[in-house]
């Protein structure tokens, strides 16, 4: 673990010289999305099983060798980060990593440096994120009960994580809620949830819930389509269909009343695979080329295998041949085991 407050390695900005990477179906591969640690601070029922084991500290990529293959990222014309977990604020001095990820955003090579977090740790990190040139964070909020938030996380405390949705309002933060739409849980809380985001100026996302990772709950009674969501939801507001993208997989609409826009992540019912430009890398520097599929690269071998990055861009290009046309993501009670064995938190939300 790096615990020096300097310079992580010998990685430096670049220019923004780095043609996109096309995989085999055309489509320019220009976001990366790092989980950068698969530890949490909370056990969302969904995401993980309680007593969860993760992978052991060494064999983590020191902070290090997560900038260095970060910037290898960048240097091949990737133009947005997104560092998640597990929960990325626990990883142990994680803000040098951000701060030196941060000098891509001042060269201009990255167009964007983000952060989805669960905002237990927000509190105290919030002027630092903007400082290191993050300016917009997605922030995940299944409900906006105290006690149904201790039972969907398990661990989670709900106070803490309000102080940290404001105190990154503070720092000049622009927050989107991520919601998880769970059947019986939250999909009649989703209208005031969508009401208290847009009175605070900050955008809404609703998600599918994906079959990854064995949990203790059977997921198909917590499958809720957004198609049926969301005509429950134009029973109460006038949703417009818009173009407005952040670079993911959210189709948005704006919600006439409020003002605000509400995106849907649908990858059962509706899968965005035709306009992926995303690959994942986890901690331990394994490359996903689909959240979906169990189809990973290596990075680890090649980063370590010499101080230049040859062999690492050789192995990115052979992984991003490899990105599949999309997921076979299904859910219903005669595949209540899950697509893929990992846990999203090896992977990144």
């Amino acid at each position: 673990m790096n615990t020096l407050p300097g310079p992580l390695g010998n990685a430096r900005p670049l220019s923004a010289e780095g043609a996109p990477m096309i995989d085999p179906f055309g489509r320019a591969v220009t976001y990366l999305r790092v989980s950068v640690t698969d530890r949490c601070d909370f056990r969302c029922t969904y995401c993980m099983a309680e007593n969860m084991t993760f992978l052991p500290k060494k064999d983590l990529l020191t902070l290090e060798e997560l900038n260095r293959l970060c910037s290898a990222f960048i240097a091949k014309g990737v133009r947005k980060l997104r560092l998640t977990g597990g929960e990325p604020l626990v990883r142990k001095n994680i803000m040098h990593l951000i701060r030196e990820l941060g000098r891509h955003i001042d060269t201009g090579a990255l167009e964007e440096l983000t952060l989805t977090t669960n905002g237990s740790q927000l509190a105290r990190h919030a002027e630092e994120l903007y400082a290191c040139g993050v300016r917009r964070i997605n922030v995940s909020l299944d409900t906006l009960d105290p006690d149904k938030f201790r039972t969907i996380t398990r661990w989670g405390d709900f106070s803490k994580v309000m102080e940290g949705i404001d105190a990154a309002r503070k720092a000049g933060l622009k927050i989107k809620l991520n919601a998880v739409a769970l059947k019986d849980f939250n999909q009649h809380e989703i209208p005031d949830m969508l009401r208290f985001a847009h009175g605070l100026g900050m955008d809404m996302t609703v998600i599918e819930t994906m079959p990854m990772g064995e949990i203790e709950e059977d997921r198909t009674d917590r499958y809720l389509p957004l198609s049926e969501l969301r005509a429950d939801l134009e029973r109460q507001f006038t949703l417009i269909d818009i173009p407005y993208r952040t670079g993911g997989p959210a189709r948005y609409v704006e919600v006439a009343e409020t003002g605000g826009r509400l995106g849907f992540i649908t990858p059962m019912t509706h899968n965005f695979c035709e306009s992926c430009n995303r690959v994942r890398l986890t901690c331990t520097g394994t490359l996903y080329m689909c959240l979906g599929q169990n189809d990973a690269a290596d990075l680890r071998t090649a980063l370590r295998a010499s101080e230049d990055d040859a062999l690492l861009s050789q192995a990115i290009d052979e992984a991003i041949l490899r990105k599949p046309k999309g997921h076979d993501f299904i859910i219903d009670r005669n595949h209540n085991r899950p697509a893929v064995a990992r846990h999203m938190s090896v992977t990144g939300g």
